[in-house]
């Protein structure tokens, strides 16, 4: 998966977040709110995500480069850990 305890824990509260940001965007809209505070909160549900994605590949970096420091084998490639973070901009 993509790490201890905390760091599931840490993923989930911020993908929780973001769902919970969403369906008040998707009630914003329902609503016909004023575009600029639809946009705003779009932009905090975004944000959350990049945080929740961000989280996970920085786990999967810790991991991997604990993997190679005690002699095991790395989870993850540089050309993996790149594309994952290319995903993510």
């Amino acid at each position: 998966m993509i790490g201890d305890q905390d760091s599931i824990a840490a993923v989930l509260n911020r993908l929780r977040r973001a769902q919970g940001q969403l369906a008040g965007v998707i009630s914003m809209i329902e609503e016909g709110r004023d575009c600029k505070e639809v946009v705003t909160q779009l932009a905090a549900v975004s944000r959350a995500l990049d945080r929740a994605g961000f989280k996970i590949v920085a786990t999967g970096l810790k991991e991997c480069v604990a993997g190679s420091a005690d002699g095991g084998a790395a989870t993850l490639n540089e050309a993996e850990l790149e594309k994952l973070f290319l995903a993510l901009a």
